[in-house]
């Protein structure tokens, strides 16, 4: 893709990232000010509108058709590259958190925060939202060397890591020879002092200057887009112009056995399986947050709690979405595979092992979800906009027209269906790949249990989608 003319030019140049970035920094500006100062009504205010309607289903249009360009363009960033021109970091990140349990909890506590505090319909708290990803991503990384926010800690990182599994672009060496030749491993290490020290002058910008992977992606052993944020560091530091935007098979990483570099053998990993649950449940519990049959269910709660007060009737919802659901069903799941294949692996390790399954599926609900708000709403920002700049006497759209809206509903709900039925097959494909690792003669007794599984979480999506959905951050439906 980089040897493209047009956009292969443009993503070639090291200016690249910081040309996107910065349109991004100054659009959080606008949001952070109209959060704060604009109207409190969220379908009027570009900070929910944006955030929650617009940013949220291009970023996973954009996962599904390209890559992980999102975080290419994280405008989170440039504070810390700012800070990082005044104060080096000295520390490394602890070795004991040097795992996705964090982000895992906090991409939870993201979740939650969301229902809890209504930021869809709360223009001040999505600014402060914005603010304090900011200051995050600053403190995070000018206490601790490296990409540590980016890998560590970032919720929004982590889902597109995982939803980019699926992305047909990924970051990688053209020729494997060429890597085997090179002496110096730019990639990773970064080129010789001097020469960034020379180049860095030479641009006076230190963040433009050449580097090698800051999350320890080696790229003759590197496979896939898990923990690649596509900052393209590698592509300009290699001295051989062997590191490309190549076109790959979405998913085939998620059955992949081979230690990878910066992440050993995911397959067994726990930490990275709870992370790909989490994404998968979470994506139905966020849906079903906006069905009438959630406020059943919390009456309900409420009246045996004996309190109207939801921190706790969330954290009950939370617990049984994200925790026992999962526990059982994939319980079930690695119990019938063991019994039916005589497999030595606990139960523990066989949910680790086909937990990836589930990450297409899990990205088909998020797919069909966001796409729905997006699309049914994407013209909508036309009078926000026009509304946001009347208000400061800068009239030059013209007066709001509030008609502005999107496709009609039925329409995008055939794509809904197209997207939950892609994740279906996609993680059939990927449980077929790894039981026919585990199980040649007989395959289908291992991947059997989980192609079930999956159906049934299929089912509940398309039940849930079906549902009469809140149009949340748009006038639409009002």
């Amino acid at each position: 893709m980089l040897r493209l003319p047009g956009v292969g030019w443009f993503l070639r140049q090291r200016w690249a990232r910081l040309g996107m970035q910065i349109p991004l920094l100054l659009l959080s500006v606008v949001l952070v000010w109209h959060g704060f100062l604009g109207p409190d009504l969220a379908p009027k205010n570009l900070a929910t509108l944006l955030t929650w309607v617009h940013y949220r289903g291009l970023l996973v249009l954009v996962l599904l058709v390209a890559g992980n360009f999102f975080c290419m363009a994280c405008p989170f960033l440039l504070p810390r590259e700012i800070a990082r021109w005044i104060f080096r970091p000295v520390w490394n990140w602890p070795v004991r958190l040097r795992n996705k349990w964090l982000a895992v909890a906090l991409f939870v506590l993201l979740l939650f925060a969301y229902e809890y505090f209504g930021l869809w319909s709360t223009p001040f708290w999505t600014a402060w939202l914005i603010v304090a990803y900011f200051a995050g991503a600053l403190v995070v990384d000018a206490l601790f060397r490296h990409a540590s926010f980016c890998k560590w800690v970032c919720p929004i990182g982590q889902f597109n890591f995982l939803a980019s599994t699926l992305s047909p672009l990924e970051v990688a060496v053209r020729d494997l020879n060429q890597c085997v030749e090179c002496r110096t491993k730019d990639c990773i290490c970064g080129p010789p002092a001097s020469e960034t020290a020379a180049d860095a002058g030479r641009l006076a910008l230190p963040l433009l200057a050449k580097r090698g992977c800051e999350l320890a992606l080696f790229q003759p052993m590197k496979v896939g887009n898990l923990d690649c944020t596509f900052c393209l560091d590698c592509v300009h530091a290699c001295p051989h112009d062997n590191v490309g935007l190549v076109t790959r098979m979405p998913g085939a990483e998620l059955a992949a056995e081979e230690p990878r570099s910066g992440l050993g053998n995911p397959l067994t990993r726990p930490d990275l399986a709870a992370l790909a649950i989490v994404f998968t449940f979470g994506a139905l519990l966020n849906a079903f947050g906006m069905v009438s049959p959630v406020y059943v269910l919390q009456a309900w709660l409420s009246g045996v709690l004996g309190t109207t007060e939801r921190a706790p009737i969330l954290a009950i919802l939370f617990a049984v979405a994200l925790i026992v659901e999962p526990v059982l069903l994939l319980g079930l799941a690695a119990w019938w595979t063991r019994r039916a294949t005589g497999t030595a692996l606990s139960l523990p390790r066989l949910a680790t092992r086909y937990a990836y399954s589930l990450v297409p599926l899990g990205f088909g609900v998020w797919l069909a979800h966001y796409a729905f708000h997006f699309l049914t709403g994407a013209l909508t920002v036309v009078p926000v906009l026009q509304n946001a700049l009347a208000e400061i006497g800068w009239p030059v759209l013209g007066q709001p027209n509030w008609e502005f809206t999107g496709m009609r509903s039925g329409s995008v709900f055939v794509l809904e269906l197209g997207f939950l039925t892609l994740g279906l097959v996609g993680s059939w494909i990927v449980a077929i790949r790894l039981a026919r690792k585990d199980q040649p003669s007989a395959p289908w007794r291992a991947y059997l249990s989980w192609v079930v599984l999956q159906s049934i979480l299929w089912a509940a999506a398309i039940w849930l989608l079906a549902q009469p959905m809140e149009m949340r951050g748009t006038f639409l439906g009002d």
